[in-house]
């Protein structure tokens, strides 16, 4: 649908842009089996809708009501990702039209399989410059009989993370555990009508038994309160709980309100879980030597996090201190081991630390887009440059 946060759809080439968007059709469900199969222009809403009445639903949620065709090509991820995994996880198999106009299918039905080369894990997050992709085959979950949401406020972001790696460590399965700083929490107050504590702030669920989520959640709050959680907000309600995740949700648009005029600049990037406070205490002090304001939220349970800049779009100040900072984020993240993204993708903002991060391999990348297209036709000068 276009919404690509690092210029992945921008024609820096000219050309042709392909809208996949009326190839929407839910192709086949099957329930035994768990999978849909699928066109790219089915949007995960589309999808959910689709599958009311199964007793299944499809997990992977980037906030936006992103296209799947395009969540398979970014490799997309969201809330969900520290339980069900991201794009990669999700398709089990697709259909693809490579540069020379041939019709590959790659992978299938089956939740495994050792034959050949994992072509499918390959197209995933490739950005559309290996392959266009036409049909996907997405792994589906069972609805949890029972979810319980809650907010708790920290006096610190140390605080805050330490209580997510106590809690990953431990082995609670929790479906989602998203930090949002002092700043992002304001705005969001400000713009969903919340009252929440300005403080580092986690927002959490549980999926599962009734049993087990009380189980998990009473667990969790002994780690939060050692930890100087406060505040404890539980929703259990459906209507609670979507009004918890609809100010998350919406953080891009709070931020947005928090000055109106600006523009809003956001990158990602994600580090091991053991490093994730330091390298957020580090952003943080960034931010706050900068002329900029910033705001930063994350899907903290896999180490990902978001920095959000507010900008004079007009403004080449601006835009030489954006390229600076997220030139820090991301020499950092990979100074910890970590990656300059850990959903957004490559495009064109991240290319020039493709080399930092990949090596030699950034060469072997390279190889295989003259293999499956010599004359660089499908979305050049993205992820890897050939000649």
């Amino acid at each position: 649908v276009g919404s690509s946060l690092e210029g992945h759809v921008t024609p820096i080439r000219g050309g042709v842009s392909l809208d996949m968007m009326r190839m929407n059709r839910v192709l086949a469900i099957h329930p035994q089996d768990l999978d849909a199969v699928v066109q790219p222009g089915v949007t995960r809403k589309e999808l959910n809708a689709a599958l009311k009445g199964t007793g299944l639903f499809f997990p992977v949620d980037p906030g936006a009501d992103a296209s799947l065709g395009g969540m398979a090509a970014t490799r997309a991820s969201g809330t969900n990702a520290v339980r069900y995994g991201t794009m990669k996880d999700a398709v089990l198999g697709l259909e693809a039209v490579l540069a020379d106009g041939r019709i590959i299918r790659t992978g299938g039905r089956t939740k495994k399989s050792s034959a050949g080369y994992d072509l499918t894990r390959l197209l995933v997050g490739s950005e559309g410059t290996l392959g266009i992709i036409t049909e996907l085959t997405l792994r589906l979950h069972g609805l949890p009989e029972a979810i319980s949401a809650a907010v708790c406020a920290f006096p610190g972001v140390e605080a805050a993370v330490t209580t997510v790696i106590e809690t990953i460590q431990m082995g609670l399965p929790v479906a989602r555990i998203e930090f949002l700083d002092e700043a992002q929490i304001a705005a969001c107050n400000a713009y969903s009508k919340l009252d929440l504590a300005i403080a580092p702030t986690l927002f959490l669920e549980f999926h599962g038994s009734d049993t087990a989520v009380a189980e998990q959640a009473e667990t969790f709050g002994e780690i939060a309160r050692d930890h100087g959680a406060t505040g404890f907000d539980w929703a259990a309600r459906e209507e609670d709980r979507n009004r918890l995740w609809a100010a998350r949700h919406d953080a891009y648009w709070a931020a947005k309100a928090a000055s109106p005029g600006a523009g809003v600049y956001v990158t990602d990037a994600c580090v091991p879980i053991s490093r994730l406070a330091e390298c957020l205490l580090e952003t943080r002090a960034d931010i706050d030597a900068s002329p900029l304001t910033g705001m930063m939220v994350g899907h903290v349970g896999d180490g990902n996090f978001h920095v959000v800049l507010l900008i004079d779009p007009n403004s080449e100040a601006d835009a030489r201190e954006v390229e600076r900072l997220t030139a820090r984020i991301a020499e950092r993240a990979l100074a910890m081991d970590g990656t300059v993204t850990g959903e957004h993708g490559v495009g064109l903002g991240k290319m020039r630390f493709m080399r930092a991060e990949h090596g030699p391999a950034l060469d072997a990348m390279a190889e295989i887009k003259r293999a499956l297209d010599p004359l660089n036709i499908l979305n050049p000068g993205k992820i890897v440059e050939i000649n």
